[in-house]
């Protein structure tokens, strides 16, 4: 399917960061860039004041969009870009989006404050909701043909293992940009280990991290051979494990594991705490199929 990039704009300078790199994205997978701007005081002034509402739309498609667009095109002269503005908040926009796109791309920036805890909230539960792979680009991101291309995406697999979803995510953008795919597995060290009583001898370390090895193998198995591939099992807590990867690298990929909870799905705490602090681009990817 030639599905759209999509990404969110807003005018700020972390969204134009966000539509740089969803040109860059675009661009590789070689299908048409769209620019979407929610703009839920449009919906407000359309309330009260009608008759102006065609122009303040004018106004938002012309300033804010439109100088995106401008903007991805210098960066992809012959890419294919629609833009639109929907009068609408941020979340439902985004949402409905995901279900024409191949991918969603936000912004994310690190300046503290209310601003940050919006724009935060925002990317949190349209990547707990959006049923395509959400990426977030991180406020310390810098052009791909600048000194911040690594040559390294890192694909986090937890648990219960990453997502088929995730994984292959990860060995596409990986194939695609010429890059080291590096197969993280986090484990962790039985607190008892070093006792020398017998009664609380446990599981030694070795084996937890020969159970890690063994989950990356069975996890990379069906890889293809032209993926360059670095399987690494890493002792620690796997939030601060993929924190401390993303440093040097490109993306991070992680399955998006999604809970009920009080307020609709959220995400775990290790995909949590990536969107909040990793280094790098964060993709989430739904491990659950498209809707159809």
């Amino acid at each position: 399917m030639n599905l759209p990039i999509v990404v969110g704009v807003d005018g700020s300078e972390a969204s134009l960061r966000a539509a740089d790199w969803a040109a860059d994205e675009a661009a590789l997978r070689g299908v048409p860039l769209r620019l979407v701007h929610a703009s839920l005081w449009e919906c407000y002034e359309r309330a009260v004041f009608p008759a102006a509402s065609e122009r303040w739309e004018q106004i938002l498609t012309d300033v804010l969009v439109v100088a995106a667009a401008n903007r991805a095109r210098q960066r992809v002269p012959d890419m294919k870009i629609a833009t639109q503005v929907v009068p609408e908040g941020p979340v439902p926009v985004l949402i409905h989006e995901a279900h024409g796109a191949s991918a969603l791309i936000l912004g994310s920036q690190d300046r503290g404050g209310v601003a940050e805890l919006l724009q935060g909230s925002v990317s949190l539960t349209v990547a707990g909701l959006a049923d395509c792979p959400v990426i977030v680009v991180r406020g310390g991101h810098e052009d791909r043909d600048g000194s911040a291309t690594h040559g390294r995406v890192v694909l986090g697999v937890g648990e219960e293992a990453a997502s088929a979803n995730a994984i292959r995510f990860a060995l596409e953008e990986a194939e695609r940009r010429g890059a080291v795919l590096e197969a993280v597995r986090a484990w962790r060290r039985p607190a008892h280990e070093t006792t020398d009583h017998p009664w609380f001898a446990g599981e030694p370390a070795h084996v937890r991290e020969q159970r890690a090895v063994r989950a990356l193998e069975a996890a990379l198995r069906e890889a293809p051979a032209g993926v360059r591939l670095h399987k690494r099992a890493a002792e620690g807590p796997a939030r601060q494990v993929l924190l401390d990867a993303s440093h040097d690298a490109d993306l991070l990929v992680l399955g998006a594991r999604r809970r009920p909870g009080h307020f609709g799905l959220r995400l775990g705490r290790v995909a949590h705490a990536a969107l909040t602090h990793s280094a790098c681009p964060v993709a989430l990817v739904p491990e659950q199929p498209r809707h159809p």
